[in-house]
Order: C-alpha cells, then structure tokens, then sequence
C-alpha cells in the first residue's frame, strides 16, 4: 500500500490555464494577422489605381505616351488613392485608418496603419494591436 497521497487537480487547473492562454494567443495572433492581409489588399489596390489614375495626368492627354517612363502627378496619385478607399469602404471597415502616400517618379507607394481590436485579449497584453501594411505599384509603359 502506498503512503503518497495528493490531488492532480491543481496540475490539472494548470495544465487548462496553459491551453487557454495558448488557445488566446492563436486566436489574437489569427485576428491581427487575417487583418493585415485585408490591409494588404487595401494598400495594393489603392497603389494601382493611385498609379494608374496618377500617370493619366495632363502629360498623356497633350502628347500621349511617348517615349520613356510617365511621370506620377502626386495630387491625382493621392486623390486616386483616397478615392479607393472611400469606395472600398475601408474606413468602415478598418477605424481609426491613417493613409500616407509617397510617390517617387515612377512609382507609388502606399502606407496603410489600423488598429485591430483582438478578441481574447491576453492577461497583461494590449486588447488592441496595430498592422501596417505598404503596396506599391510602378508605371512603366516600356514592360
């Protein structure tokens, strides 16, 4: 007969808060992730129409083409942009967006930064998270 006695019910409550710590940390880490995907969605699509719409400036209208690389007008870029965003509803769906826009000769270059609220907050971590997504797009009538 032996003379050990104890429970297993305090290894087994730890054992249980260890797996739902981990089960959280999954859940929060999915969240913030599947949101910067959507980000990324937002800021390649935002960089291709603030491209395109940006590079069909008056420069193509009074001598078409050419020959060479079309400049980006920065105005219309960001006016495209903007006007993307608007209609994809990504403020609706993203609060609190900030949009920078950056546009280097040929190319566009979109920063998107939102706050994600994570559903199952870790104890002593943020309930918040913030992701931060670039796209960009080039224009180049040569390729």
């Amino acid at each position: 007969m032996s003379r050990e006695r104890g429970s297993s019910t305090p290894l087994i409550v730890a054992f249980v808060a260890v797996i739902l710590l981990l089960v959280a940390a999954v859940v929060d880490a999915s969240a913030a992730y599947l949101a910067r995907q959507r980000l990324d969605e937002l800021a390649d699509g935002a960089a291709l129409q603030g491209a395109d719409l940006g590079a069909q400036g008056q420069d193509v209208y009074d001598g078409g083409l050419g020959r060479g690389d079309l400049a980006i007008s920065r105005r219309e870029a960001e006016r495209a942009v903007r006007a993307y965003l608007r209609a994809s509803g990504a403020h609706r769906d993203h609060p609190g967006l900030r949009t920078s826009v950056r546009v280097d000769g040929t190319r566009i270059v979109v920063e998107l930064t939102a706050s994600v609220d994570l559903p199952l907050g870790l104890p002593g971590a943020p309930a918040r998270a913030s992701v931060r997504s670039v796209g960009s797009a080039v224009v180049d009538p040569l390729e």
